[in-house]
């Protein structure tokens, strides 16, 4: 156990100020100030419109159901649960000391340690973990009718997802930040360590290569998306510079800024991309924009965090809670009914033309992020504990960071469960089943027995149209159906039907800035978990447990952008569309991450002493682990060759050893090869992930009989030192912590 930081503390009425040097202010506040009469009745009053949405929403059986009650139930729900649910979290398990150094603050060198504000770092933390899976997940499992992923997203939130991403920043803060990777194998011993740094490395491959396709997808042949996405780096880099020379602090200024040369760039990106040069220059294959974003998450993995990726991270925030609010209120005043029904045929059936599979475990597997995610907890002990101001900012970054993702999953569902279903199957289907025309997608769509009137081919060539495209049928991927729903509310709101296709290639752009945040942040946070797991071979590779070495970085940075690469670019000529094809093994692997790291975190709490509160993470690990491993063992074993691998992979090879020239989805020999050699590495990473998760939850659970037991391995937090900055917990500084920043402002500049 760490020792007590040596401090004083003074005391007035209900708040104390702790002090860890006589000379300097306080650099903690304690607030034990009751909740008021008024606080009460306002959470009660929350609580109330919360419940009634959500009896609405649940009561709702063959007829519309508006938007708003969806808006409302989430929006009551994270209130109450970050008011009530955090609390609690924070006052037994995490125990927050801001009298206590961060690692921030003990390691600072300017490179991957600096203490951010926490502001910025909301922004920088959310933009990192907000990727693909909240705007693609969702879109994905309305397939399945909008009632489960509804109940998911939002309860799944904020008992399990936003549970992970908190402890696992608490368990990184107290060790100095280290990998995910290193500190399973700290607490747990080599054998569960080394298990966890392969799976973690691996399983890190394919999340940001599915995130990159994504991007892909969004952006291929849009030189308006490129342009406006390529123009915030050197956005990023002189609002870095900024802050750290210009007018160092001045966050408010640089925001400022920032967004307006961020709208400036969004809306001339529109000009230049209609331009005959700007669509020259901009216009980028799937391959070349491939080679541009493997290009782009190596120079962010290696360049100082203060120069372009917290900048940019904190740029794009304005962008996604911008849109996502801006998208709310246009759901408020425009009320759109949900077409989708509540819950759908597929959902029992399992042949979804989207995805196969029933609704369990497919469901959760797909909305994946929107709900819990394994890459957040990469990030929570990759880059943020790094820039952690102080420990009472936790909550705030941690448990609230999830529940605005979770906000996005809702807004990215409602999108997709108000247009009509036979547009949203058509753009959601592969084209080997719509046939890639506006005349056979409608008689494809038309056969699906989907509730409502038929769709003509004129109605699906006329949707294209107005939203400026060529065509809207088998756009997989998610991120056209959001950009779709999206222009759908906007333009009734916001300058009316001429306005559609702006909305629309407006929310393709926001959708891939969303994304290229988390293959920065992924890049770096890969590369901190090579650099962790290497320097325990020790000689002259221990070295690397120095993040900021600038060769090892640099060595282990080339090997992570080649691993996620090289699928990015196998996913992009994959004849199944890629995207349908490698998103269940990007649900899965990102949920068996979440084991993994819901096992730490119980084991941790255990080892504290607080196995009375260790049902907190232990309930969602639990059913993690009952929904990850029904699906692997599905993907593995089905003999349904549209669920599972193997069964896909041998049709495949038997059509490839006959010579035949066209099988299923792939029309020419090579598509047949590549079907071949996809789903052999698919089939064996699914093997390979679901062992290597389990031998660490095995190991978990004996490091927790042997807790009881009395005779564990000791915990592995580092010495704790004084803090000598003080920092805000929340965004809006309360009145006490007003009146000692103003004390540190007061103080000669060193």
């Amino acid at each position: 156990m760490s020792a007590p930081a040596p401090s004083t503390t003074d005391t007035d009425g209900d708040i104390s100020y702790i002090r860890t040097d006589p000379e300097q202010p306080p650099v903690a506040i304690i607030d034990r100030s009751p909740i008021t009469t008024r606080h009460k009745i306002v959470f009660a009053v929350i609580a109330v419109i919360g419940a009634i949405a959500w009896a609405i929403i649940a009561a709702s059986r063959g007829e519309t159901v508006n938007a708003v009650w969806f808006v409302l139930a989430a929006v009551c729900t994270y209130v109450v649960g970050y008011r009530f649910y955090a609390r609690l979290i924070e006052m037994k398990i995490v125990r927050p000391r801001d009298e206590r150094a961060t690692p921030a603050e003990v390691l600072e060198n300017g490179t991957d340690y600096l203490p951010t504000d926490r502001r910025v770092l909301f922004g920088h933390h959310f933009a990192a973990i907000a990727g693909a899976g909240p705007l693609v997940g969702p879109v994905l499992a309305v397939q399945m009718g909008y009632l489960p992923g509804t109940i998911w997203i939002i309860v799944g939130a904020v008992f399990a997802g936003c549970v992970q991403d908190y402890l696992v920043l608490w368990i990184a803060t107290r060790r100095r930040g280290r990998s995910l990777g290193q500190m399973i194998r700290d607490e747990l011993g080599p054998v569960g360590g080394a298990a966890a740094i392969i799976a973690i490395v691996a399983i890190m491959t394919i999340l940001i290569a599915v995130l990159a396709l994504v991007v892909v997808k969004a952006l291929g042949h849009s030189p308006w998306g490129v342009f406006s996405i390529a123009a915030t780096i050197p956005i990023a880099l002189f609002m870095g510079v900024y802050l750290r020379y210009l007018r160092p602090g001045r966050v408010s200024e640089v925001s400022a800024l920032g967004c307006v040369l961020l709208l400036a760039a969004v809306i001339g990106g529109r000009y230049v991309g209609e331009s005959g040069w700007g669509a020259r220059l901009f216009t980028l294959t799937p391959t070349q924009l491939s080679w541009a974003i493997i290009i782009y998450g190596f120079a962010a993995s290696v360049l100082p965090v203060w120069l372009l990726l917290a900048p940019r991270d904190y740029l794009s925030t304005f962008m996604k809670v911008g849109t996502i609010a801006l998208l709310a209120v246009g759901i408020v005043i425009a009320r759109p009914v949900m077409h989708a029904p509540a819950v759908s045929d597929f959902a029992t059936r399992g042949d979804g033309p989207v995805f196969a599979g029933s609704l369990f475990p497919f469901l959760f597997i797909t909305i994946a992020c929107g709900a819990l995610s394994g890459f957040h907890a990469l990030v929570g002990s990759g880059t943020t504990p790094k820039l952690l101001e102080k420990e009472g900012q936790m909550r705030l970054i941690g448990y609230g960071g999830m529940l605005t993702e979770s906000f996005v999953a809702i807004m990215a569902l409602i999108t997709a469960s108000i247009i009509n279903q036979h547009f949203y199957f058509a753009m959601n289907a592969p084209a080997a089943q719509t046939g890639g025309t506006a005349e056979t997608a409608a008689a494809y769509v038309n056969s699906l027995g989907l509730s409502g009137a038929p769709v003509t081919a004129d109605q699906i060539a006329q949707a294209a149209k107005d939203v400026g495209e060529e065509s809207v049928v088998s756009r997989t991927g998610g991120a056209p159906t959001l950009a779709f729903g999206m222009s759908e509310v906007l333009h009734q709101v916001f300058g009316g039907s001429s306005m559609k296709a702006f909305w629309y290639h407006f929310a393709i752009m926001f959708e891939a800035l969303f994304i290229m945040t988390t293959i920065d942040a992924g890049t770096r946070v890969a590369r901190f978990l090579v650099s962790d797991g290497l320097s325990n071979l020790g000689g002259p590779l221990r070295r690397l447990r120095d993040p900021s070495w600038r060769v090892g970085a640099w060595v282990a940075s080339l090997f992570v952008v080649a691993g996620w690469g090289s699928i990015l670019l196998m996913g992009v000529t994959d004849p199944l569309g890629g995207i349908n094809t490698l998103f269940p093994l990007f649900g899965i692997a990102n949920q068996l991450l979440a084991a993994m790291a819901l096992t730490l975190v119980t084991v941790v709490v255990i080892k504290k002493g607080y196995l009375k509160w260790a049902w907190i993470p232990a309930i969602p690990l639990v059913w993690d682990l009952v929904v990850t491993m029904t699906a692997s063992w599905q993907k593995i074993f089905s003999g349904d060759a549209a669920v599972g691998y193997w069964k896909q992979h041998a049709n495949f090879r038997a059509a490839a050893e006959q010579g035949l020239q066209a099988f299923g989805s792939a029309k020419t020999p090579a598509e047949i090869d590549a079907v071949v050699r996809n789903t052999f590495i698919q089939g064996t990473l699914s093997i390979v992930f679901a062992v290597l998760v389990l031998a660490v939850v095995v190991v978990g659970a004996w490091q927790v009989y042997r807790t009881l037991r009395g005779d564990s391995r000791p915990l592995t937090e580092e010495e704790s030192e004084a803090s000598h900055r003080f920092a805000p917990n929340g965004l809006i500084a309360t009145p006490a912590e007003r009146k000692v920043q103003e004390q540190w402002d007061a103080l000669p500049t060193p």
